[in-house]
């Protein structure tokens, strides 16, 4: 790990005024994917903020009915959450369907956002990966693909997003609220927050240099069955090959996001008004212009499959 220096902040202003003045600042909270790359030396700032201190660590109600997730909630406390488990169960699935307790405990609302959108390759320092140097190139691309993006993808990059939290939030609607470096402050939709890798797969975010990360506002609850099913290599501890998270009506209308597939987790609104005709019509919408390898393409109908049990799930 190379040296660094560290301050604590009582302030979101505080926080972020320091963000722009120091080069290479970064904030921390919980730490759990940060601190991992620093030490392989993948992620190297010179100065960490550390957030903790700024009480951003409530769930509230709001005047529409929702509620405004403070960016340092941790995820164990938001699974927990009897209004979340009540009525955003598909939040709190998905939740408890990543990473370990003992991560849980320590991850936060806004780093579980935030975590870097990433595959094998992107660890391996011996192996060029755009993420880690823009313009050095992708050695996934013609490698060994098998967990990798099959949708959205580019060729500087084909990796995968890792929250299940945050394809819970998309089927969701949910909305970032943030302060930018001059003090203004400004929400956004999270179908806009996490970007596409284009020529630029190392901006993962809408964020803009020191802008912090305040709450997450969910929309008044939408009743319906709300499920997540993850399909991965092992029973925990692992990311998913493909997971499905779905809100479900009575009419048989549905949201439906897919993570493991793509660069930020995967919807389609269009592709949900093919819901009556079944969970084949619903994915051929999903992935139009899908670009697998010979090593991923089971996951095109292993997406199929999985919302297909959802559904069933949800009927019974």
């Amino acid at each position: 790990m190379r040296s660094f220096t560290y301050e604590r902040v009582s302030s979101a202003a505080d926080a972020v005024a320091h963000a722009a003045r120091v080069p290479g600042a970064r904030f921390i909270a919980g730490g759990t994917n940060l601190l991992d790359l620093m030490k392989l030396e993948i992620e190297t700032p010179a100065h960490l903020i550390d957030v903790n201190g700024l009480g951003f660590d409530r769930i509230e109600s709001t005047s529409d009915g929702g509620l405004r997730v403070g960016a340092l909630v941790r995820n164990t406390d938001l699974a927990a959450d009897a209004r979340v488990r009540r009525d955003y169960g598909l939040l709190s699935r998905a939740l408890l369907a990543g990473a370990s307790g003992q991560l849980r405990n320590k991850a936060t609302t806004a780093g579980n956002l935030l975590q870097r959108t990433r595959c094998p390759y992107f660890y391996d320092t011996h192996q060029a990966c755009n993420k880690r140097q823009p313009g050095s190139g992708c050695a996934a691309i013609g490698g060994y693909t098998r967990q990798h993006a099959v949708v959205g993808t580019s060729e500087a990059c084909i990796a995968t997003h890792p929250s299940d939290m945050a394809v819970a939030m998309r089927a969701l609607d949910a909305t970032v609220e943030t302060v930018r470096a001059n003090g203004t402050r400004r929400t956004i939709p999270i179908a806009d927050f996490h970007k596409l890798p284009g020529a630029t797969p190392h901006v993962e975010t809408a964020l803009a240099l020191g802008e912090l990360i305040t709450s997450v506002r969910l929309p008044a609850p939408l009743g319906g069955r709300h499920i997540y099913r993850k399909v991965r290599d092992r029973a925990s501890y692992a990311f998913a090959l493909v997971s499905v998270g779905a809100i479900v009506q009575r009419d048989g209308s549905a949201r439906v996001a897919v993570g493991g597939v793509a660069h930020r987790p995967w919807r389609i609104e269009a592709a949900e008004a093919e819901m009556p005709r079944g969970a084949k019509a619903v994915a051929a919408a999903l992935f139009a212009g899908a670009t697998p390898t010979a090593q991923n393409a089971f996951k095109l109908p292993l997406v199929e499959r999985t919302l297909d049990a959802v559904l069933a799930e949800a009927r019974s």
